[in-house]
């Protein structure tokens, strides 16, 4: 991390996990645990548990997430979430484009790309995901994959509202397998997501923005990864559903 350029942005992302008695019971272990970190602290909850994270966390230093949105504000999209809804209610972040979208739910650049547009016009942070496959690192593609899912998602983002931007790099090989890049792979692709930015943007532009690493990170492995240059903190998975676990992460960001 280069706290003097960027601030560490630690994010829970919960997937389908916690219903609304859980989800009290980890916020509320978290809250005294996270309240002196020197990172900001994001949880992404299940949209059943947003307005219980909400209400809890009003007041702290915990910000609240969502972990996807539609890309029209309303209409007949059973099942959907629009972004303005999200931020009516006062979510500030949005997870967008994760693996788990584009595996399982049919997520394209195409779609990334129109979520990412919805939710920034209606005030929303977000956090952008992006990673190879096993298959794609070992063709040794990894670079080619990553620029494609970056230009598609960020196309029509101007440099003012790419400040509103997270980019998550997440290895689609290490999320949730107990997998994880080493320090240096991890450096090695959030360097090229900050140098092709730079060739997007502009050079501030891209010293200015905050990129994560996902991918199994865990009490075990943060320090390490999160003293590399170009990891601005981490989307953790597994470990934010543990407030120590977590509170060790944001510990290792803090530093």
């Amino acid at each position: 991390m280069n706290k003097a350029l960027r601030r560490a942005v630690i994010a829970g992302n919960w997937k389908m996990n916690k219903n609304r008695a859980e989800a009290r019971a980890l916020i509320t272990e978290m809250i005294p645990l996270v309240k002196d970190a020197d990172c900001d602290v994001v949880i992404c909850t299940p949209y059943t548990d947003l307005e219980t994270a909400l209400s809890l966390t009003e007041g702290t230093n915990i910000k609240v997430g969502a972990e996807n949105c539609h890309w029209a504000p309303s209409g007949a999209f059973t099942g959907e979430i629009s972004a303005d809804m999200l931020t009516e209610m006062g979510v500030e972040y949005v997870v967008i484009g994760h693996s788990e979208r584009r595996q399982y739910f049919g997520e394209t650049n195409e779609t990334v790309q129109k979520r990412v547009r919805a939710a920034l016009s209606a005030g929303l942070k977000v956090i952008l995901c992006v990673g190879e496959t096993l298959a794609e690192r070992e063709a040794g593609i990894t670079e080619e994959v990553i620029a494609i899912q970056v230009k598609i998602a960020l196309a029509g983002v101007s440099a003012e509202e790419l400040s509103r931007v997270i980019i998550a790099y997440e290895p689609v090989w290490a999320i949730g397998t107990g997998k994880t890049a080493t320090d240096e792979q991890a450096n090695e692709v959030n360097h090229f997501i900050r140098s092709l930015v730079g060739r997007l943007y502009d050079e501030k532009t891209a010293a200015a923005l905050t990129v994560q690493y996902g991918g199994s990170m865990n009490p075990g492995n943060a320090a390490g990864l999160l003293a590399m240059e170009d990891i601005d903190g981490g989307l953790i998975g597994g470990a934010s559903l543990k407030a120590p676990d977590f509170a060790e992460i944001i510990r290792a960001a803090s530093r």
